[in-house]
This record gives C-alpha cells, sequence and structure tokens, in this order.
C-alpha cells in the first residue's frame, strides 16, 4: 500500500516501511500545489532583487556575499560539491531512504522554496530503488545534515554514486538503469534538498522502532531469570507500581506477570523475603526506559512531521524569515536518553546473568551453568563478553551534544553534533541486542537444569526459539558462534513474536 505524505502524519512505523520494506510513497497533489505555491514567492522576489540567504548569497560565514544573477544559476551544484565532504563507509541504504523520506516530508509543508521537480525525483528515487551513497561521518547536525546530505543531493543530477538493484553504480548510470530523468539545480533547489537534519531524523525513527522491540525483549528476558531463580513475585504486585504511579514501570510490570502466568517454577517453595536489587528492580529501571522512549518518540515525530529548513517562506505572508530550524540539538537529546536507557537496562541484565553463575547466589544451579564445573568452565566466559559490550555502551553514553565544535568562521558557533550522538546510539542498542543474547542463552541453560519443573507458557515459547538455534551446553564448545547466532535472533524479534503467540500482545 502506497504511503501519501502530505508534512503530517509521518510515524515511525511508516518510515519502516518504506526504508526496510521498501513500501512505495506518493507526494498528495495539495502538498504540490504548496510547494509550487511557495516557489512562485521565491521566484518573485528574485525578479524583484530582494536578497535572500543561500538563494543570491553564499552561506554561513559568507553570507553577506551577494551573488550576480549569473552566479546565482551556477551557485547550487557548485554548493552540493562543497558540501559533499564527508568521510567513511556508505551509511546502510535503510538510513539513506529514512533520510529522503524524511526530507520529502519536510518540504511537503511549502516552506522550502524549492522547485517540485526535485521532491518528484526524490519520490522517484525511493519508489525505484535508488539509493544515494552517503558516507556515514561529517554530519555536525546543524544547518542540518549537510555533508551526507549533499552526497544524496549528487545523484539527482547524475552524479556521485548510488546502489541499484544490488549494485555500486556512478549515479549518471543508476538513474538511467531506472530511468529517472536527471536534473538541473536552479535557485534555491541544492540547499533547500540538504538544509535539515533528516540523517538524524531517519536513523533515529529507526533507532526508536528497534528499541522498542528491544526493550519488550529485555522483559521477556528478565522473566525467564525470575523464573529459574525463583524470584519473589511480590515486586511484581501491580498496587506497588501504581502508588508511585510511573507508566513505564506499570506497563513493565504487566508485561512481567502477563509472561510469567502459570509458571511452576514461581510456585516453589524457598523464596527469599526480598531478593536483589537486579531481580526487584526490572520495573522501575526498565519502566524509566520505557518513559524515556516514549519522550524520544515524540521529540523524533514532532521532527518527522515539521518545516525545518532555512531559509523558511510563508508564501500566505509574502515573507521569508531565516533562524535555525536545522538545529538537530532536539533529537541530539532525545537520542542521547535513549542511549543512556538502554545501556542502564543492559548492566540490569548482566547482574542477572552474574546470579544466575554464580552457585552462592543462584538458588541450587550448577556452577557456571555446567554440570561439570572445573573440567568445564560453561557460561563462564559468556558474562565477560556481557561486561564488555556493557563498558563499551557506558563510554557511548558520553554525550555528544555538548560537544559543539565552532565552524564556517564563527558564522556557525554552536552546532548539536547529533549525527555523532545517532551513530553511537545505533551501537548501544547493536550491543544491547548481544547483552540480552547472553542472557537468552543463560536462562535457557538454567530451564533445561530445572526440568521437570515447567516454566511459563511465555517462558517456554521463547526457550523453544532459543533451542531451535542453539543447542544445550553439555560440555564446553566454543560460544562465539552461539553468542552471534542468538543476537540476530533476539534482533529479529522472532523470539517476541513467539512470546506474544504464547501469552498475548505485550505493551
Amino acid at each position: 500500500m502506497t504511503i501519501t505524505l502530505d508534512g503530517h502524519d509521518l510515524t515511525i512505523e511508516k518510515v519502516v516501511k518504506v526504508a526496510r520494506e521498501n513500501e512505495s510513497i506518493a507526494v498528495h497533489p495539495d502538498a504540490i500545489k504548496k510547494i509550487q505555491k511557495c516557489r512562485d514567492l521565491l521566484e518573485d522576489k528574485i525578479e524583484k532583487g530582494e536578497i535572500m540567504y543561500g538563494v543570491n548569497t553564499g552561506i554561513g560565514e559568507l553570507s553577506e556575499v551577494v551573488l550576480t544573477q549569473e552566479q546565482v544559476k551556477k551557485y547550487q551544484r557548485y554548493l552540493i560539491y562543497s558540501h559533499a565532504a564527508g568521510y567513511g563507509k556508505p551509511m546502510p541504504i535503510e538510513v539513506v531512504r529514512a533520510a529522503i523520506l524524511s526530507r520529502i516530508n519536510c518540504h511537503c509543508h511549502g516552506h522550502s522554496g524549492l522547485r517540485p521537480v526535485i521532491v518528484k525525483t526524490l519520490e522517484e528515487m525511493l519508489n525505484k530503488g535508488v539509493t544515494p551513497i552517503m558516507c556515514e561521518k561529517g554530519s555536525v547536525g546543524a544547518c542540518g545534515d549537510l555533508s551526507p546530505m549533499a552526497q544524496m543531493a549528487l545523484v539527482p543530477m547524475g552524479e556521485g554514486e548510488a546502489f541499484y538493484k544490488g549494485e555500486r553504480l556512478p549515479a549518471k548510470e543508476a538513474m538511467e538503469r531506472a530511468e529517472i530523468p536527471t536534473i538541473v539545480y536552479e535557485a534555491r533547489d541544492g540547499l533547500a534538498t540538504i538544509n535539515g537534519a533528516n540523517v538524524i531524523a531517519g536513523l533515529g525513527a529507526l533507532e526508536i522502532y528497534d528499541a522498542e522491540c528491544w526493550i519488550k525483549n529485555s522483559e521477556i528476558v528478565a522473566a525467564m531469570t525470575l523464573e529459574v531463580l525463583n524470584a519473589n513475585m511480590k515486586a511484581y504486585d501491580e498496587r506497588l507500581q501504581r502508588v508511585r504511579g510511573y507508566p513505564g514501570a506499570l506497563d513493565s510490570c504487566e508485561n512481567i506477570r502477563q509472561i510469567t502466568e502459570g509458571s511452576q517454577l514461581l510456585a516453589q517453595k524457598g523464596k527469599k523475603i526480598q531478593d536483589s536489587y537486579s531481580l526487584r528492580s526490572t520495573p522501575q529501571v526498565v519502566g524509566a526506559a520505557r518513559d524515556a522512549l516514549k519522550w524520544a518518540r515524540y521529540m523524533i515525530e514532532i521532527e518527522l512531521n515539521g518545516a525545518a529548513d532555512n531559509p523558511t517562506f510563508f508564501p500566505e505572508e509574502g515573507l521569508v524569515l531565516t533562524g535555525a530550524n536545522f538545529q538537530g540539538t532536539p533529537m541530539a537529546f532525545a537520542l542521547e536518553l535513549l542511549g543512556i536507557a538502554i545501556t542502564t537496562v543492559c548492566v540490569l541484565s548482566e547482574r542477572r546473568v552474574n546470579r544466575m553463575m554464580n552457585p552462592h547466589l543462584s538458588m541450587g544451579l550448577p556452577a557456571f551453568l555446567t554440570k561439570g564445573a572445573g573440567m568445564f568452565s560453561g557460561l563462564m566466559l559468556s558474562q565477560y563478553t556481557a561486561g564488555a559490550l556493557i563498558c563499551e555502551n557506558r563510554i557511548l553514553s558520553h554525550p555528544a551534544a555538548t560537544g559543539s565544535i565552532p565552524a564556517a568562521a564563527d558564522q556557525e558557533d554552536f552546532v548539536s553534533m547529533g549525527m555523532t550522538t545517532a551513530l553511537k546510539t545505533k551501537q548501544i542498542i547493536d550491543n544491547a541486542q548481544a547483552v540480552l543474547a547472553v542472557e537468552f542463552m543463560a536462562g535457557a541453560q538454567a530451564i533445561d537444569f530445572r526440568k521437570p519443573i515447567n516454566p511459563s507458557k511465555g517462558i517456554q515459547a521463547a526457550h523453544d526459539v532459543i533451542r531451535k538455534h542453539v543447542d544445550h551446553l553439555e560440555e564446553d564448545r566454543p560460544l562465539y558462534g552461539d553468542i552471534n547466532k542468538l543476537k540476530e535472533v533476539v534482533e529479529s524479534g522472532e523470539i517476541l513474536e513467539a512470546v506474544e503467540k504464547a501469552v498475548g500482545t505485550l505493551k
């Protein structure tokens, strides 16, 4: 089903549909009319000789340089050339597609001043699968993601490089194969194509989608550990969370109760009067992460549906305003918090793994979850891996959003560094999938040792998926393959899907 863009109602789920599932898009006819109306205003002002930033002036510190009429025609091409100054490996195709989608939706408001043909060309590139090569690094997240977006903007001109049907091609060839006419940028077109924090927005949207799945997986694996350690579930009584009032904690607690319902493991005697923090604090900690994630979604979806450009044109009032709507700071703050939240939940996961490994804390499980401790080391070293990943995530949680380095001869003397935030948050999430994989592997091993006492339906469903991909550890073997495979399984959502099929949809 085609997703129609009009500047409003672009959700994170729609971004995922287009970016990952190649859903087609269409720009609403009313949006095209708005874009044309705005363009008419710009051309009228050019005709009258009005001075407008980035149209008939240079940019940054060169904004006081007024261009001749002849220079205006050539300037947009040179602007794209000069800004395509990134470094590093190409961004994933899904990130580039998400960024282009975000930029198109910004233009749909009719405040950018570019010609409709630019928007229609970008629409065709998405629909026909021409994906520009954009280097990962080089954006400082103010004046938008200029460097990667400039690499994107080369492709409509038939310059630069693009992926097309699995091949990396010169852009001209990719556009020809896809039968998309190339264009020549005219006044304002080039700057309007690149002047927003759309890579941060697109990547941030994908990260939030993945984080929401990850949070549910963190609750499933927490429930698994609670069952094998015969936790005191009084800590998960709804009344405890309700008297404090955090909505995330209420949802997390409800999910864990739903997953563990009917567990024979939790019906055993011999519980402690009060468990350790890592066992009884899960609703409060994961709940806080859930609340942080809600705010991050709120901020990113504002950006996805906003008009982020400079200058900004107001056709109804015949007005042009310059400002800083390209600033990535709002999204940088949201993604910094997201990274901190995920890292914190990972710490809980590793501490629960420790309790399963340590025979003094594991409620009767064998040391390091192996029958032959001494001869065998069992899952001992998998905990090391989780620890290493958490250490890395803690370093990555150091904020980039406070790291402004002035640019453009101090005209751009504050920048958001939001792209650095987005990139490190992506790595945090990737590491976090592996941290949960370690706990899932340990939890499944522990369930095997608890037989014939059965876990809940939800945890049995999770165990069945794990055992489909990773065998019980009867005697020591190299575990790197198991950890890497299980990380992919966690990331894919297969465990979550199986659990929800068994116990119903989680919040």
